[in-house]
């Protein structure tokens, strides 16, 4: 009898093991994420949406496990991604930066693959992903938010650059955009000056021919021209 007992008594603690191993195991299964803040603005109606390259935010992606349910901090942990990155970018710490070149809404995502659980269990839903949304609001002013026309300098090409003004005040180098105000009819030159072995290509939005360096415009209204160099 008391060997009946004592065989009992063994398969209970090894059952209640098991079933304690297995909850563990649950207990740290991913359900969602949740990406904070769960959306973020850059700009303003009458801010150029040039002007707002470079701005930034750090995103947190927050994890949600179950049995029982706990959060953790799993921001170095995800796969960060962009839908629109000509519009902004996030980069693999969560670091969602705008780029000054388009403005709307973008969708940005927090993803982790796995098939097992933290505690080594196999477990289903294999994708958990996790969502924000970034927007850059569209520059609606019919100047520079100062009494001014913008003349905006982009470029163009895989080549490098530079490109200046006269009068002073626009000062670029490749690949990253800039741009400055004048006086409205103010006549403006500008001029690319390539970086070897990169060549000068040409303009576009100038009211010289494209090929011809330096740029001739007279700004009267908001305008953008674009540099290339090959």
């Amino acid at each position: 009898m008391n060997g009946k007992w004592l065989s009992l008594m063994l398969l209970t603690a090894v059952a209640s093991l098991l079933t304690g191993l297995n909850s563990c195991g649950r207990s740290q299964e991913l359900v969602s994420i949740q990406i904070q803040p769960a959306s973020e603005t850059f700009g303003a109606a009458d801010v150029p949406v040039i002007a707002n390259a470079g701005s930034n935010v750090q995103l947190r992606a927050l994890g949600t496990y179950i049995h029982p349910p706990v959060t953790k901090d799993i921001t170095s942990q995800v796969t960060w991604a962009s839908n629109d990155p000509q519009m902004m970018t996030v980069d693999a710490s969560g670091l969602l930066t705008a780029t000054g070149v388009a403005c709307g809404a973008s969708l940005i995502s927090a993803t982790i693959t796995t098939n097992k659980s933290e505690g080594g269990l196999s477990s289903n839903g294999a994708v958990v992903t996790g969502y924000m949304t970034g927007n850059v609001t569209c520059f609606t002013g019919s100047n520079g938010g100062a009494g001014a026309p913008v003349l905006t300098l982009t470029f163009a090409g895989t080549g490098l650059g530079n490109v200046a003004s006269s009068p002073l005040g626009l000062s670029c180098n490749s690949p990253t955009p800039c741009l400055a105000q004048f006086t409205s009819g103010t006549p403006v030159t500008l001029t690319a000056s390539p970086i070897s072995p990169s060549v000068f290509g040409s303009w576009t939005g100038c009211d010289s021919p494209p090929s011809t360096n330096p740029c001739t415009l007279t700004l009267t209204a908001n305008r953008t021209v674009t540099a290339t160099f090959n």
